[in-house]
């Protein structure tokens, strides 16, 4: 049996190319955005036809910020009574992503992402909140009205299979066990449709029963034992059949470990 020290090194350097992946893709949509908004190459642009990137459709007219709607997200009360807002995450999340991580315990965090973690670098924080909506999408639960991150769902499609993806939730310890983890899989599920994936995965740490007990309670089914961590499956099945209202409930909602990297955290949240 390996020791503790191989398995954190294990996982670092799985961290680490996941991490460099991203950057790599992340460059590549820029280019490919420069490009779009260039034209043809050579191809001079009208200043008449230039728009600053908030004044374009889809953002605010505000600097930095994203439409109302988009902001916003919609209203959820959970089983306890609280209320929560959620909705996507996007780029100008990441203090709250921060914020979220930094109220996590040791223990979520070590759930979270199968080892040790201190902290969030400035370039996971970039990859937890830059994505894409399509390949790459996260739900942030807000608590309302205070604004502060308390949960975050998110998958990550494969790269070798398209109906697949990796997905994660991860809940602030003081709002674990309200039902937050079960809403947030269950919209994820329906955003997941959307973009034709059929099927999630998830690795979870082998000493984490609640959420164990979550993904069995959407059916989840082990298909895969690790070190140290059981690998699920779930299939998704005709959107009418699942609603988040009526989605299976779970007694906790702690954190799941999901595609290196991972953030552990909401979109505001760890």
């Amino acid at each position: 049996m390996l020791s503790p020290h191989i398995y954190a090194a294990l996982a670092h350097e799985r961290h680490q190319t996941f991490l460099a992946q991203a950057e790599t893709d992340r460059r590549a949509r820029q280019a490919r955005l420069y490009r779009q908004q260039a034209g043809t190459p050579g191809a001079r642009r009208s200043p008449w036809r230039w728009r600053p990137a908030w004044l374009r459709p889809g953002r605010s007219r505000v600097p930095g910020c994203w439409p109302r709607s988009a902001v916003t997200g919609g209203p959820v009360v959970l089983r306890d009574g609280s209320a929560v807002l959620i909705r996507q995450v996007h780029s100008a999340d990441a203090p709250l992503l921060a914020d979220g991580f930094a109220r996590l315990s040791a223990r979520s965090r070590q759930l979270r992402f199968l080892t040790p973690k201190q902290e969030l670098s400035p370039a996971e924080l970039r990859y937890f909140t830059d994505v894409d909506h399509h390949d790459h999408e996260a739900l942030g639960a807000l608590d309302h009205p205070g604004g502060r991150g308390v949960g975050i769902a998110r998958y990550i499609r494969d790269a070798d299979d398209p109906q697949v993806a990796e997905i994660a939730v991860t809940i602030v310890d003081d709002w674990q066990g309200r039902g937050l983890g079960t809403e947030l899989l269950a919209r994820l599920s329906e955003r997941a449709r959307t973009e034709r994936i059929r099927r999630f995965t998830a690795l979870v740490a082998d000493d984490n029963p609640a959420m164990a007990g979550l993904l069995r309670s959407v059916r989840a089914g082990l298909i895969r034992r690790e070190p140290g961590a059981l690998q699920y499956e779930i299939t998704l099945g005709p959107a009418e059949e699942h609603t988040p209202a009526g989605a299976p409930s779970s007694r906790d909602d702690p954190p799941a470990r999901m595609p290196n990297p991972i953030p552990a955290g909401t979109p505001a949240k760890g």
